[in-house]
């Protein structure tokens, strides 16, 4: 009898682990219906993006489902910043490591888009410029 309890909490933790990745498989299965056809996405921590037809669109995992909560016309894209994800202005040096935003400028409005990786961050960097370029 003793023997069978201890291992009722492994069992319990192979449960959770399995719902656990469950859960992550399901976010990635909705992400590339998602981003299908887009010509750049991401999916990380801070949620997905993508930029389709010329607009950069961005969205929170909640509920199964992708929520939308911003987007961009990359032809209107004039400048793009680098900035820390939770201290305010704070721009990020080329060291920097870990969660940041992106800060997108043009046509009299701007837009964050968060990242959970400071080095995808700066790919990203350059790929909207290109683009935003080619679209002019």
């Amino acid at each position: 009898m003793i023997h069978g309890l201890l291992w009722l909490p492994l069992l319990l933790v192979f449960v959770l682990l399995a719902a656990l990745g469950w859960l992550e498989r399901r976010r990635q299965t909705l992400f590339r219906q998602w981003a299908e056809g887009a010509e750049l996405a991401k999916l990380d921590g801070c949620g997905a993006a993508r930029l389709r037809d010329g607009i950069l669109s961005w969205s929170r995992f909640e509920a199964g489902s992708f929520q939308p909560e911003g987007e961009f016309v990359i032809k209107h894209l004039e400048l793009v910043e680098l900035l820390a994800l939770g201290s305010g202005e704070a721009p990020l040096t080329e060291e920097s490591q870990g969660a940041c935003r992106l800060r997108l400028v043009g046509d009299s409005q701007q837009q964050d888009l968060p990242f959970a990786d400071a080095q995808r961050a700066r790919r990203w960097i350059e790929e909207l410029m290109a683009r935003s370029r080619c679209e002019l």
